[in-house]
């Protein structure tokens, strides 16, 4: 982007050059404010006190080293002091249930980027079943986006020469087979769509250049995204193709033995959660009603793979449905089981369901109380899961969930501070429009209501995320022993009640987030939980945009404004980075 002007409601903009992220005028700007901050903090007596805490918990040897179950052993990324880029590693499933796991080095990161003399971050591994032997490495320069693929061997430990490699881009792949791989990527041949990221799916068979790779399909130019969906499991594989205009719609197609491509007729905004038993399992973003089948916006279904290859949906049937106080967050697939996860009045539960003749037997699996379940890792090869618990107050569980019986704990982060004089409660504020919004309160059970506790307010109101109780953070720990308290604002735009929820405030409906944010604060203050003077609000990303546009609208309303990474420019952010593939959110 030219150092410009542009004209907005005001006149001309004189800050559009900070929007050319990257250039030399912008980052020095940024390194000016970075000084300026650091050494007003620097200064204080409280910061190093602070910091040294902070940086205690994230180094932490005694964290959960959480992994991917892959049939029997569990892969695991772990960073610490000492090995600062990571160590991919493996371990047996009954040897990482213990408490000292026999790991297996596959592949030293600091190491690497030393030999190589490369700026390497860790994105992930695809590896292929039932082996998982031979992996796509997805290395980042610097954390971009943009990533360098290359094909290594977990067995020896080294990559393989000749292999499938590609430079660096944005891209992804899905193993078909040993020797085949569906491709994202806009290399040798491919190209780009207008968010930045690859617009063409190819069969990439080894041994060939990319370029030579047949095209099995093109998004349009204006699409999000498009990507290859792989399902290998013990009644076979299938293979799909997503494509995405934006980030709440999808069209889904069918790969055929032959390789041909079908649509399958699912609703538009469909959430697809992949495959178990040829039964397709989707999670529906609006109400569905079609040949004698309806089902609510918010619930998981199945249907038949070969009904919908047939342009049918016979035997379609729900496995999860929401309710008024109820919606369905996460959905995962065992061999032989779909586990579905969903918050209760922004509380978590976690429900089993298994094939039942037409349809499905779901049932609940015991929690504790007042906190979040998160799904961690599902085996397709297996019925074995891992999910986490965790609360404000009480620190993260790890379970391992395997042939329908009682999960069982098997890592515990230990607590990161005595909770024994703090509590949690939920109360509810009345937005603009009479909406009633929940937000929880973390603070000390002898706390004043007098209007005196210094207060922060974190939200963020956007992209279907919902802000579930989760163990607090090292610098919300520290601000709780310093005397201070702690909220969450479940507003909409976020997914605690499903898709209602979010679409209430998407595109020209945004304010509702706003409005339901200034309605928590003022009710803070009315609760005599704070003052207005004490009353901090705290946001990242589009977070920082909530809490941006709440400084600006009701300016009165707290004393101070954290605004994380913001997403600012409300008129032009479509032309930043990757913001063409936010206008399905913001219009």
């Amino acid at each position: 982007m030219k150092e410009e002007t542009t004209t907005i409601a005001g006149g001309e903009d004189p800050f559009l050059w900070l929007e050319e992220v990257e250039g030399e005028r912008a980052l020095a700007w940024a390194r000016e404010q970075n000084e300026r901050a650091l050494a007003r903090l620097e200064t204080d007596p409280r910061f190093a006190a602070i910091r040294d805490a902070a940086l205690a918990v994230y180094t932490a040897a005694d964290r959960i080293p959480y992994g991917e179950i892959r049939n029997g052993n569990v892969d695991n990324f772990w960073q610490d002091k000492d090995h600062v880029r990571g160590l991919w590693r493996r371990a047996t499933l009954a040897s990482y249930a213990s408490e000292s796991p026999d790991w297996r080095t596959l592949l030293d990161l600091d190491a690497l980027a030393a030999a190589e003399g490369e700026n390497w971050v860790w994105k992930g591994a695809d590896c292929l079943p039932p082996a998982f032997d031979r992996c796509v490495l997805r290395l980042s320069r610097g954390g971009a986006d943009a990533v360098v693929l290359r094909e290594f061997d977990t067995q020896s430990g080294q990559f393989v020469g000749g292999g499938f490699a590609l430079g660096e881009e944005k891209q992804n792949v899905a193993w078909l087979d040993a020797d085949r791989l569906l491709i994202a990527s806009p290399l040798e041949g491919g190209s780009k769509n207008t968010s930045g990221y690859a617009r063409t799916i190819r069969l990439w068979q080894r041994g060939t250049p990319l370029a030579d790779a047949q095209q099995v399909f093109e998004s349009a130019e204006t699409d999000a995204f498009v990507f290859p969906a792989v399902f290998h499991r013990p009644e076979g594989r299938e293979a799909f193709i997503v494509r995405a205009p934006d980030f709440f719609h999808q069209t889904v197609y069918h790969m055929g033995a032959g390789g041909a491509l079908s649509a399958l007729p699912l609703p538009d905004d469909v959430d697809f959660r992949g495959v178990i038993d040829g039964q397709l399992i989707a999670l529906l973003r609006s109400d569905w009603a079609v040949d004698g089948f309806s089902a609510p916006a918010g619930a998981v279904v199945s249907v038949p793979l070969a009904s919908l290859d047939a342009g049918k949906v016979d035997g379609a049937a729900i496995i999860a449905a929401p309710s008024e106080t109820l919606a369905i967050q996460d959905v995962a697939r065992t061999a032989d089981a779909v586990y579905v996860t969903a918050l209760d009045n922004v509380t978590g539960r976690l429900m089993r369901a298994t094939r039942d003749g037409d349809g499905w037997r779901t049932r609940d699996i015991t929690l504790p109380p007042n906190g979040t379940v998160s799904l961690v890792s599902a085996d397709e090869l297996s019925d074995t899961l891992f999910f986490n618990f965790e609360s404000f107050l009480d620190p993260d569980t790890l379970y391992l969930a395997r042939d329908g019986g009682d999960p069982e704990p098997v890592k515990h982060m230990p607590a990161r501070f005595d909770a024994a004089d703090y509590t949690v409660e939920q109360q509810f504020a009345t937005s603009a429009d009479g909406t009633r919004v929940p937000y929880f309160l973390i603070r000390a059970k002898e706390m004043a209501f007098d209007g005196s506790t210094p207060t922060i307010l974190y939200g963020y109101g956007g992209f279907e995320i919902s802000l579930s109780p989760s163990y607090l953070s090292p610098l919300a720990i520290e601000w709780l022993k310093r005397g201070g308290a702690y909220a969450v604002a479940n507003i909409r735009g976020g997914g605690e009640f499903g898709p209602r929820w979010h679409k209430a405030a998407l595109k020209e409906n945004r304010p509702r987030a706003y409005e339901d944010f200034a309605a928590v604060a003022e009710d803070l203050v009315a609760r005599q939980v704070t003052s207005a003077r004490r009353l901090g609000i705290y946001g990242g990303s589009n977070g920082g945009l909530l809490v941006g546009a709440t400084m600006v609208r009701y300016p009165q309303l707290c004393g101070a404004v954290v605004s994380s990474v913001p997403l600012l420019d409300m008129l032009l952010y479509h032309k930043l980075l990757d913001g063409e593939s936010w206008i399905g959110e913001y219009g």
